[in-house]
C-alpha cells in the first residue's frame, strides 16, 4: 500500500500543532502507518519539521496570492491576508516554536519571500496613508504572525471562536487596543 505523503504531513501538522512535543509513534499511529512506514519517509523530527516547514511556507505564499495584497485598500488587503492565512495558522504557530527553522545558513529562503511580500504590503498602507509611519513596516510584519500564531493558539484552546479568528487578529493589529473617543 503507498503512502500518501500529503496525509502524512498535514496529519502531523494537525497533531503538532495541537501537541508540539508528540513523538514520532504518536505522528505515525495518528496517521495510520508504522513508524517505520513513517521513518522511511521522514528519517527523523528533524526532516518531518522541515518538511512541515515547506508546506507552511506553501501554505503563506498560496495565502498571499489569494489575498491579492496589491489591490484595493492595503486594510482590506490585509483583512483578506488574514482570512486567507487562518486555515494554515495552527501549522504556522507550530512552526514558529521550532527555533531550528530560522538560524543559520539552513534557513529556507520562502521565509524572506512571505517576510517581502507582508512587509511590502504595510509599506503600501504606510504610502497611501492608511496606516501609521511610526512602526517599521518589518515590526507590523512580525506583530502580524504573533497576532497569528497567538490566534490560533486561543482557538485550538477554546478560548476564542473560531469565527472571530480574522476581526480580532485585523482590529487589534490595525486599531490597537486603546480605546477610542465617541464622536
Amino acid at each position: 500500500m503507498a503512502v500518501d505523503r500529503d496525509h502524512v504531513l498535514r496529519t502531523a501538522a494537525a497533531l503538532l500543532t495541537r501537541k508540539s512535543t508528540a513523538t514520532m509513534d504518536e505522528v505515525a499511529k495518528a496517521a495510520g502507518i508504522s513508524r517505520a512506514t513513517l521513518h522511511r519517509h521522514f528519517a527523523g523530527r528533524d526532516a518531518l519539521v522541515r518538511a512541515l516547514e515547506s508546506l507552511g511556507i506553501a501554505e503563506c505564499e498560496a495565502a498571499l496570492d489569494a489575498a491579492r495584497p496589491d489591490e484595493g485598500p492595503a486594510r482590506d488587503a490585509v483583512h483578506r491576508l488574514v482570512r486567507e492565512i487562518e486555515p494554515a495558522a495552527g501549522l504556522l504557530a507550530f512552526l514558529y516554536t521550532e527555533n531550528q527553522l530560522f538560524e543559520g545558513e539552513q534557513q529556507n529562503a520562502g521565509w524572506a519571500r512571505i517576510d517581502d511580500r507582508i512587509a511590502a504590503l504595510f509599506r503600501r498602507g504606510q504610502q497611501s496613508g492608511e496606516f501609521r509611519i511610526d512602526l517599521s513596516p518589518v515590526w507590523l510584519t512580525e506583530a502580524l504572525y504573533g497576532l497569528i500564531g497567538s490566534g490560533a493558539w486561543a482557538v485550538a484552546e477554546g478560548r476564542v471562536a473560531r469565527n472571530d479568528f480574522t476581526h480580532m487578529i485585523v482590529e487589534l493589529l490595525l486599531g490597537g487596543a486603546l480605546r477610542r473617543e465617541a464622536p
